[in-house]
């Protein structure tokens, strides 16, 4: 079973600084990509960022410049650096990943990021 587990959600003020960390019951490297996602209130599911297994890199263009994915094969995370939080990235972060055997998607429970001005 897959299990994707978010952490290092919070309230922090705008310009602050967060890091979401996201734990996989398995070898991550199994997986052809992972990333994050947020869904703010009342709003649609939207993408953040994605690394693929070759850790390529991309990124919403609202966060290009502000937020960094990282991830460790050998600790089993994906990482999310968030520099210069603005109030318009509050949200409920949510960790995916995806494997191209059977195009299964998997998503972390989400943990609430809250940047007030």
């Amino acid at each position: 079973q897959v299990l994707l587990v978010e952490s290092g959600g919070g309230l922090v003020q705008a310009g602050g600084s967060l890091r979401l960390s996201c734990a996989a019951s398995v070898r991550i490297f199994g997986f052809n990509a992972m990333g994050w996602y947020r869904q703010a209130p009342g709003k649609q599911r939207d993408l953040v960022a994605t690394i693929t297994s070759g850790n390529s890199t991309n990124y919403a263009e609202s966060v290009k410049g502000r937020f960094t994915i990282s991830r460790d094969n050998a600790k089993n995370t994906v990482d999310l650096q968030m520099n210069s939080l603005k109030p318009e990235d509050t949200a409920v972060y949510y960790c995916n990943a995806y494997s191209a055997y059977g195009s299964t998607l998997y998503w972390g429970q989400g943990t609430q990021v809250t940047v007030s001005s």
